[in-house]
This record gives structure tokens, C-alpha cells and sequence, in this order.
């Protein structure tokens, strides 16, 4: 079986960037913060304060997994990785979204418990008030810079913001936007059970705030994986997207039909399409190659995501009842 095809085009070095900027300065926030806050955690006694110090560091944890994976996945394509590495994000993705279910919610939902069961004395809450204050600021701008990248980019494709956060194959963007806008509520949750604590004087208050914040990381450790499971058992580029495709290859001279069409998201900007074409019995064998050069050509004017397109020759099934043989497919 005959197929013709393109080889690999070049990621969008600017995006790339955007994406190191964000996780970056979302990893450097976390940092700081976490230290304060086990500082805090520790003065004061407060269960919701030092849970919320874990979450920072699994935060922390997840940032450098995730520079990790933008590092790795932009390596070029070789004799062993002939796709290339952009996939690869997604492993390193995985594994942050287990440092947040591990490192985050698995500590403040024990935490909490532990609070609940054993109880708690409440100490003075003023340094854990400075630091939550503080930390909601260096959150509060971290989660700028990730929803500014993201609206930027849900613009730029022309797709609704919640749609893009839901479907985006830039999981490290999506990551900070979650994380961050989950710490925002952890910090919220946290200075909910200090106050209660400080107006009751029980420790009850702290520990259901610890167990909030627990359940708060449980579910984003699950939208992540999720997302980050999808793209590593492969992903299709949306219907929409797909339909125009075909369109695209039925509008090249010499191709009566489209029988299949495969796409694969490989990265945040890399996608690969093959497709089995029934070209015309007439055309020659010159014609059939320069309608692939087209084909490509069309597809990556149209579509600056698809970096990879193949094309197999296919008879069609009128072709295939004459032959005698079995309708394809």
C-alpha cells in the first residue's frame, strides 16, 4: 500500500515561551508561599494553615514537573522518536497531577481528620492573617498571568473561554489556572476556619477548613489526570475542526472521496492527520503526487496546528465491488 507524506513542522516557539513565563512565575508564587505559611502554620497551630502549606509545596512540586515537561517535549524529532517528543509533556503532567492528589490533598484531608478526632488549641491567628493576605496577592497575580495566556489563546482560536480551558492540549496553562484559582479558595477556606476558630475558640472550625481544602485539591488532582490521561491514549482534533479537513481534501483536484480520517493531538501546537483518499482513476501517478503536495499545502495554510499529514491512495468502493473484493472498510 502505497503512502505519501510530510514530515514534521516547527512548534510555535513564541507559545512555548508564554507558557515557560506563566509556569514559572506560578512556581516561584508557590515557593515563597508555602514557607510562610508553614511558618504561619506552625506560630499559630492551625490545621488549615499548615494544609494549606502542603498545597503550596505540591504546587511547587507540580510547577518543576511541568517545566520538566515543556523542556522535554520540545526536543526535536529523531531517528528514535520519529513524531517526536511533544507527547511527553503529558507524561510529566501526569505525574504533577498525582504530586497534587499525593502532596496536597491526601495531607489536608488526613490533617483535617486528625484536627477533628484529636482536636486542636487554637493559637494567635494574626501571622497566619498577613500571610494569607499576602499569599492572596501572589496568587491572585499568578492566576493573571496563566488566564491572561489563556484568554489569549481561546481569542486566538476563535473558541469560548470555557470551552478552550476544558479541551486545551496545553495542559501546563490549564494547570496554573486551576491550581491557582483552587489556592485562592484554599486561602479563603483557610481564613474562614482561623476566624471560626478565633470567635468559638474550638478547633472544629480549622479542621473542617483542612478537610474543604482537601476535597478542593482532590477534584482538580482528578480534572488533571483526567485531561492529561485523554491525551496520552490520543486525542482527535475537535469535529468541527475534522469537517473542515475533509473539506479541504475533497476541494484538491484529482480526489473523489475521503474513505478515513484520522487526527491526533500531539502537543499544544502539533497535531498529525492521515487519511485513506480515493483519487481519480484517470490521474496519473504525477498527478496523484503533486494533489498530495496540494493537499498539504492546504491543510497547513488552513491549519497551522497540523505539523504531520499522510496520505494513503485508497480504492474506492465502487472500485473494490468491480475488483471483487470486500467493501473497504
Amino acid at each position: 500500500m502505497a503512502m505519501t507524506g510530510a514530515g514534521a513542522g516547527q512548534q510555535d516557539d513564541d507559545g512555548g515561551g508564554e507558557s515557560t513565563f506563566t509556569v514559572i512565575v506560578a512556581a516561584v508564587a508557590n515557593l515563597g508561599i508555602a514557607v510562610a505559611k508553614a511558618v504561619a502554620g506552625v506560630i499559630s497551630g492551625s490545621s488549615a494553615m499548615l494544609s494549606e502549606a502542603a498545597h503550596s509545596v505540591a504546587d511547587t512540586v507540580t510547577e518543576l514537573l511541568l517545566l520538566t515537561a515543556l523542556k522535554r517535549s520540545e526536543k526535536p524529532a529523531d531517528e528514535d522518536h520519529p513524531l517526536g517528543y511533544g507527547p511527553e509533556r503529558y507524561i510529566w503532567a501526569m505525574l504533577a497531577a498525582v504530586a497534587t492528589f499525593v502532596g496536597g490533598a491526601v495531607f489536608s484531608l488526613y490533617d483535617g481528620i486528625h484536627t477533628l478526632v484529636a482536636g486542636e488549641e487554637p493559637g494567635d491567628p494574626l501571622v497566619s492573617y498577613i500571610v494569607l493576605a499576602v499569599a492572596f496577592l501572589l496568587e491572585g497575580y499568578s492566576l493573571r498571568t496563566g488566564l491572561r495566556q489563556a484568554r489569549g489563546e481561546a481569542e486566538r482560536m476563535g473558541a469560548p473561554f470555557k470551552r478552550y480551558l476544558r479541551y486545551t492540549p496545553d495542559t501546563a496553562v490549564k494547570a496554573v489556572v486551576l491550581e491557582d484559582s483552587a489556592a485562592l479558595i484554599g486561602l479563603v477556606l483557610a481564613a474562614g476556619g482561623l476566624l471560626g476558630g478565633q470567635l468559638t475558640g474550638s478547633g472544629v472550625w480549622d479542621g473542617i477548613a483542612s478537610l474543604c481544602i482537601g476535597l478542593l485539591l482532590l477534584y482538580v488532582a482528578w480534572v488533571l489526570g483526567r485531561s492529561n490521561a485523554e491525551l496520552l491514549i490520543g486525542r482527535p482534533l475537535p469535529k468541527p475542526v475534522r469537517e473542515r479537513i475533509r473539506a479541504e481534501l475533497l476541494a484538491v483536484e484529482h480526489v473523489e472521496a475521503v474513505l478515513e480520517l484520522t487526527t491526533l493531538v500531539q502537543g499544544p501546537r502539533e497535531a498529525l492527520v492521515a487519511a485513506k483518499v480515493d483519487f481519480r482513476d484517470v490521474s496519473t501517478a504525477a498527478q496523484i503526487e503533486w494533489a498530495c503536495e496540494q493537499a498539504e499545502a492546504r491543510l497547513r495554510e488552513a491549519f497551522p496546528v497540523v505539523s504531520r499529514v499522510y496520505l494513503d491512495p485508497t480504492p474506492g468502493y465502487a472500485q473494490r465491488r468491480h475488483e471483487g473484493l470486500n467493501p473497504w472498510p
